[in-house]
């Protein structure tokens, strides 16, 4: 069984070394090609402003002050979207539960506009004034909370972070229904803090990728609006991870940028790209995918996206000290290897994690 694994793990090692050697090609190639990002879509501070330049409805501006925060997590929530917060507040998004468990201390903040439909507007809004004197967590700008607007609400994210929380030793992006598998997370960003780390961006990359040129898509990018045929690297916006350097560097890349594109991940993208910072993969980001239902997956995940009414059961896994057990001592680490491989080494459906993640 062993020397079967070997065999399944060296074949997918030449594969992914093949891979690897075209995508370093073409990642050679795209550094050189994507300099006219640097050139093309700079505009004056004056301009680049207008982007950012909203008033705050709800705000906490001490939210960070005088504390050692390990990690800064925006979520990047709808006005609406009243359940989902209290999900996340009650399971991954637990501030005193990560304190008490960890010892480190995590600041969790909703990122939010205005909604848009202007005869439910004030009684939303009022609902958000008494969500917030509750729980204090909400940071809330005067734009339209739509789709296309949510370029601005990275850049709200951006902006608080250096004006309120630089200090911040990294930063979190996320929607509001991924499952972050927080215990992992928490030990990962522990074990990266203890050396000097530079230029860290991590999640789901997205290399190469094309503009989409389909009118009926919601992800539809103009010509117009982007002329050229494929976008810098960027993570998956579902979540992402960077350093709090990174974090300066993108805000000061996002002063003078044209930010009318609305796909956030991708302008993300094009700020680090101007700064010359790439993204790192990791292989339990799962991006725009939702992980396999397994105690096996659950042990290493970090995030799952498209989730909403199973937080709590999840959580629960998350939380379970026998899950970190289960796949403990050789039977147990064979046992999930094998149930790995079946779950991300097929060859038919859309994998959330890599073939390589089952021998990890």
């Amino acid at each position: 069984m062993i020397f079967v694994l070997s065999l399944i793990k060296l074949a997918w090692d030449s594969f992914d070394k093949d891979k690897t050697s075209h995508v370093k090609s073409y990642i050679s190639y795209l550094h050189n090609s994507l300099n006219f990002l640097r050139t093309n879509l700079i505009i004056s501070h004056k301009e680049a402003q207008k982007f950012s330049n909203y008033r705050y409805l709800i705000n906490h501006s001490q939210k960070c002050t005088s504390e050692d925060v390990l990690l800064l997590l925006f979520v990047k929530s709808s006005p609406e979207n009243f359940k989902r917060r209290q999900a996340i507040r009650s399971t991954w998004g637990n501030e005193a539960y990560i304190l008490n468990n960890f010892d480190v201390t995590v600041k969790v903040l909703f990122a939010l506009g205005m909604k848009p439909q202007p005869l439910n507007q004030k009684k939303l809004q009022h609902m958000l004034f008494r969500e917030d004197q509750i729980y204090r967590d909400l940071i809330q700008q005067n734009f339209l909370d739509t789709f296309h607007n949510l370029t601005i609400k990275f850049l709200l994210q951006l902006t608080w972070t250096h004006t309120y929380c630089n200090h911040a030793r990294f930063i979190m992006s996320a929607d509001d229904d991924i499952f972050i598998h927080m215990p992992n997370l928490i030990r990962y960003l522990q074990e990266i803090n203890q050396t000097d780390v530079k230029d860290f961006w991590i999640g789901r990359v997205n290399r190469g990728a094309p503009p989409n040129r389909n009118k009926d898509s919601k992800y539809y990018v103009s010509y117009e609006m982007y002329p050229w045929s494929h976008y810098p690297d960027y993570t998956s916006g579902a979540g992402y991870v960077f350093s709090r350097d990174v974090a300066s560097k993108v805000y000061q890349a996002t002063l003078t940028l044209n930010a009318s594109l609305y796909i956030d991940d991708v302008f993300m993208g094009i700020c680090a790209n101007t700064m010359r910072i790439s993204p790192q993969q990791h292989v339990f980001f799962s991006g725009e995918g939702r992980a396999p239902k397994d105690v096996c997956i659950y042990k290493q995940m970090i995030t799952s996206h498209g989730h909403v009414e199973d937080f709590h059961e999840l959580w629960r896994y998350a939380t379970d000290p026998e899950v970190q057990k289960f796949s403990t001592g050789f039977f147990g680490r064979l046992y999930c290897t094998m149930a790995k491989i079946r779950l991300l080494c097929t060859v038919i459906g859309t994998f959330t994690y890599p073939c390589k993640a089952a021998f990890l």
